[in-house]
């Protein structure tokens, strides 16, 4: 508490400096330091409260879960690259999902597709193709399912090999700077607030508008010299000033342990329908290699609208 009051008061006192003498300013919260722009300073932000609800946010986790509680279309785009960065494979689609009596199915309005991306038995060939379709694709009728975050649509209970390998890479994109447990050699790695993780990262908040909505802007990019030691290289998450709600989120990830590695960029808008936030587009870029399988680069789009 005696911490709280000191940095409050010299909040006080800053923000009555003119505004030519402002500076970007650096605080100590929970012993690693954050650098506030004069902007945020003016706004008074309660930023030891605001850490934590950095750390505890389930806003995003959340938008995803409610996807499986709504209808809507969706343009799905997925193209696969070869060493030479030549598209070798795409799919382009839309969907329909629709939901009725507490269960969701979906429909394939049109697709177009080239290259290998299926096999003779119309299997995905590549394992990022595998990805998206587990994420955002619907087989048969799926029933009794809820938005709660407590009861994880993300678990690893009774699956084993790669489809296991796939649940936890699911974890990791969408619900990025959690602990996930089984992930050989990084799993103490992601958990970005975790005491020994977050000395690693430079951490700023500033504010900014996106899409016309007001917004707190937390950073946490990597130190030079620690890119060995995390998974996150970098995320940038835009904060509704008033909800505190996920507006939309970038993020970078990699990671090379000898017998697979991979370098994946992620960027993910959200919007409002009635009292729900959920995505309206997930953009993918990543370069996956896993043992026993050939090196796959993949840029994936998904574009979701007409909820309902």
């Amino acid at each position: 508490m005696k911490r709280f009051s000191v940095l409050f008061f010299s909040v006080l006192i800053y923000s009555h400096l003119p505004a030519q003498q402002k500076k970007d300013t650096v605080i100590s919260v929970d012993n690693h330091y954050v650098t506030l722009s004069p902007v945020v300073i003016d706004t008074k932000l309660n930023v030891p409260s605001f850490i934590e609800r950095v750390k505890s946010d389930t806003s995003f986790y959340k938008a995803f879960k409610n996807l499986r509680m709504l209808g809507y279309s969706a343009i799905n785009d997925v193209r696969m690259f070869g060493d030479n960065e030549k598209q070798i494979a795409y799919l382009h689609s839309k969907t329909k999902q629709t939901r009725q009596n507490d269960c969701r199915t979906m429909q394939t309005i049109e697709e177009v597709h080239s290259g290998n991306f299926y096999d003779d038995k119309q299997n995905y060939n590549y394992y990022t193709a595998q990805l998206y379709a587990s994420l955002f694709f619907t087989s048969g009728k799926v029933c009794g399912e809820n938005n709660i975050i407590g009861d994880s649509y993300f678990s690893v209970k009774e699956k084993k090999g790669l489809e296991k390998h796939k649940e936890q890479l699911k974890m990791l994109f969408f619900n990025p700077g959690k602990k996930i447990s089984g992930l050989p050699f990084m799993s103490g790695k992601t958990a970005i607030f975790d005491d020994r993780v977050v000395e690693n990262y430079d951490i700023s908040i500033d504010m900014d508008y996106y899409n016309s909505t007001s917004c707190f802007v937390c950073k946490q990019k990597v130190k030079p010299g620690k890119e060995d030691d995390v998974v996150l290289d970098e995320m940038t998450t835009w904060f509704n000033d008033s909800t505190f709600e996920v507006v939309a989120r970038n993020y970078s990830l990699s990671y090379d342990a000898g017998f697979y590695d991979f370098n994946v960029n992620m960027e993910v808008q959200m919007t409002r329908f009635e009292n729900l936030t959920v995505p309206s587009l997930i953009r993918y870029n990543g370069n996956w290699k896993a043992i026993f399988k050939k090196r796959e680069r993949g840029v994936f789009t998904a574009t979701l609208f007409d909820f309902e």
